[in-house]
């Protein structure tokens, strides 16, 4: 059995387009030779209905990644972790990690939720997550899930 949510027309799933400067900024993130953790952290541009550059962060952990997202707005993140696996073997994925903190504001969560996917895809990434609370934002966390991944 399905069922269809109809929003009405002022809740429409908006999906915001992808800023053609962060387009070349997170293919250049994916092919640094650094060794350190990174990330880039994205917004929504609310006027234009663009995903942006909020900030860039070299040599970064994930405790001080936290302290940089905002409490109550959601935040795009493309982290580069410096994973060391089990057996020795260290690889440096890629991650995206949606912060969509409890008590944003709705029209905020569906308008980050709604250009997810198209982020996702634009910047070729498969290791995707979500966080509800930046509190949870840990290695712990982050190793957890990469488990998953092998």
């Amino acid at each position: 059995m399905c069922f269809c949510v109809c929003l009405p027309q002022s809740e429409s799933l908006v999906v915001c387009d992808v800023d053609d400067e962060l387009l070349k900024k997170l293919k250049a993130f994916r092919f640094r030779k650094q060794t350190n953790n990174a990330a880039i952290i994205m917004k929504i541009d609310k006027d234009r209905q663009v995903v942006i550059l909020e900030e860039e962060h070299e040599d970064i952990s994930l405790d001080d990644l936290k302290e940089e997202l905002p409490e109550r707005q959601p935040r795009f993140i493309v982290y580069s972790y410096k994973y060391e696996h089990d057996d020795g073997r260290v690889s440096y994925p890629l991650c995206f990690i949606f912060s969509s903190p409890a008590g944003c504001k709705m029209e905020q969560q569906m308008m980050y939720a709604g250009s997810k996917h198209r982020l996702v895809k634009a910047a070729d990434l498969s290791k995707v997550f979500e966080v509800r609370n930046t509190e949870d934002l840990s290695e712990e966390w982050l190793r957890e899930k990469l488990g998953f991944f092998g």
